[in-house]
């Protein structure tokens, strides 16, 4: 298991393989469709986003006794931001995006031209997940967006995913679509 913690800079995103454990601590931004698109049609990001990670993820938060409380915290399928993730790797300095499902051709590329990583984390296991979250530093964008589509900034520790896309063109999702078509193909 490797131990990844903030700072996330280009140097250890690079030195990650697909394959890897990765156990992150440190700030994580949550990002979903209406973020993707906002900020790919030329929107103002309201927190720097610079060396940082997006978790693809519509969480469920609470308020208890004034303060903000993670419930659950599952990731979201990475699909749906394919037409917008290459841009927001690029124009923002994303280091990192977790998700589940993996990400295709395009963010792939801009993966290993940006030096990022695309990291699956556990769907089903959003409450365990919750459990890593150890703060909500903040919201933006709650009132137009709500809040499963709001940037949420959370503090993180030892939250787990794998490495399935990685800064060198490796993509496990890519491996194993191969496969799947090979041994279907033998089976026609």
């Amino acid at each position: 298991m490797i131990e990844l913690s903030a700072p996330f800079t280009e140097e250890k995103i690079r030195a990650l393989k697909v394959g890897d454990m990765v156990n992150i601590t440190g700030r994580v931004y949550t990002g979903r469709d209406a973020v993707h698109k906002y900020l790919h049609e030329g929107g103002d990001c309201p927190v720097d986003l610079t060396d940082q990670i997006i978790y693809h993820c519509g969480p469920v938060v609470v308020k208890e006794n004034g303060k903000w409380v993670v419930k659950a915290a599952g990731p979201t399928t990475s699909a749906r931001e394919e037409p917008y993730q290459g841009d927001i790797l690029r124009r923002f300095g994303v280091r990192g995006v977790i998700g589940k499902g993996g990400m295709g051709e395009k963010t792939l590329a801009a993966l290993k031209e940006c030096g990022a990583v695309y990291m699956h984390a556990i769907g089903g296991a959003a409450q365990v997940l919750a459990r890593c979250v150890t703060e909500v530093k903040g919201v933006s964008m709650l009132e137009e967006f709500g809040s499963p589509e709001a940037i949420w900034e959370f503090e993180v520790v030892s939250f787990p995913v794998v490495i399935t896309m990685d800064s060198h063109g490796g993509s496990l999702h890519k491996e194993v679509l191969a496969h799947s078509s090979e041994a279907l193909q033998g089976i026609l």
